[in-house]
């Protein structure tokens, strides 16, 4: 199993979300390309409305752009296209595989991570065979249709208390709030919507990016 301890979580986790950039008129190439650009160190590709067929073809994509960089690769769900993508690992959620499963389908050397929105989900995790747990929504987030309870930074300073994993925190972070959500405990911030540029604006993917790290680095 990987060994991913808390000193080696990278503070910026983007989440490339297929459904998402679609619905922005951004190009998932481009988008990806840009996110190199910056250095980011992880990287989940999210698609939850394209077939098996395209999944593979986009993480083709994410693959190539990221060749001989150290970023690791990380698919949304399906576990079982792990080793056709060519990713890093597999983020399950709370209606996926249990870690247990996800591990004998991908391997002991793939990384598990694991989405929790309570602290006894983040628990069952911490006593899973994952490799860091994510929790949220943080704050209120439009990047689901139906998102759970809002669990705030003192959910974040709960389960930070009670497991040594790395702790990615997720759901409505911005650059406004996210040194806020890093000081409470978490290890890292998966930031969706907000690396997307506004439209009519000059910033691109690579400078918010950029602009996250900076300010999670400070």
């Amino acid at each position: 199993m990987p060994n991913i301890h808390a000193k080696s979580c990278p503070r910026l986790y983007p989440i490339l979300d297929a459904g998402l950039l679609r619905a922005r008129g951004v190009d998932l190439t481009d988008f990806a390309a840009s996110l190199r650009a910056a250095g980011v160190e992880w990287l989940q590709y999210r698609n939850k409305q394209g077939g098996e067929a395209e999944i593979l073809r986009e993480a083709a994509t994410i693959r190539t752009i990221f060749t001989d960089t150290s970023t690791r690769l990380i698919l949304n769900d399906y576990a079982h296209l792990l080793a056709r993508a060519g990713f890093a690992g597999v983020h399950v959620g709370q209606g996926d595989l249990a870690p247990a499963a996800a591990r004998a389908q991908i391997g002991a050397g793939a990384m598990i991570g694991v989405s929790t929105h309570t602290l006894e989900q983040a628990l069952a995790a911490d006593a899973s065979d994952c490799d860091y747990i994510a929790c949220g929504p943080i704050f209120a987030t439009t990047s689901k249709e139906n998102p759970d309870p809002v669990i705030g930074l003192e959910g974040v300073r709960s389960i930070r208390r009670r497991t040594s994993k790395p702790l990615v925190a997720i759901g409505g972070i911005t650059r406004a709030n996210c040194r806020s959500v890093i000081d409470a405990g978490a290890d890292a911030v998966a930031v969706i919507s907000d690396l997307l540029p506004v439209q009519g604006s000059a910033s691109t993917a690579q400078q918010i990016a950029e602009e996250f790290l900076a300010l999670l680095h400070a």
